[in-house]
């Protein structure tokens, strides 16, 4: 046997190793591609239902949400009524609300007098 053959058997061993090298990579790798497979099936398994139930859960939250806005509303479309009638009745009626505002001043004073005199 010559030089020729013994390089043969060299690169020929070489090309076998490398050859099993990249069998156990290429099994390596269908079992992770398999397992991931698998783990994305259970993840997708438990996921769908948890997301079925947040939407029940959102949707029965914003019922309530939607009549307390329409509360909310209506107390301030409320508010907002007695402050123009109160500012209307003011701008019409101003002096008399002055008048009434002295005469209560006044009889509040002769109450707290006539207090003080009975004591």
């Amino acid at each position: 046997m010559g030089p020729g053959g013994i390089a043969t058997i060299i690169a020929s061993c070489a090309l076998m190793i490398i050859a099993i090298a990249v069998a156990y990579v290429i099994i390596r790798v269908g079992r992770l591609i398999d397992e991931a497979k698998a783990s994305l099936k259970s993840l997708t398994e438990e996921t769908a239902p948890l997301i079925d139930e947040v939407h029940t859960t959102v949707t029965l939250v914003n019922g309530p949400l939607k009549s307390f806005n329409r509360i909310t509303k209506n107390a301030e479309d409320l508010s907002d009524k007695i402050s123009e009638s109160t500012n209307a009745f003011l701008n019409k009626n101003g002096s008399a609300v002055k008048v009434a505002g002295a005469l209560l001043s006044a009889a509040s004073m002769k109450r707290s007098r006539t207090k003080k005199k009975a004591e």
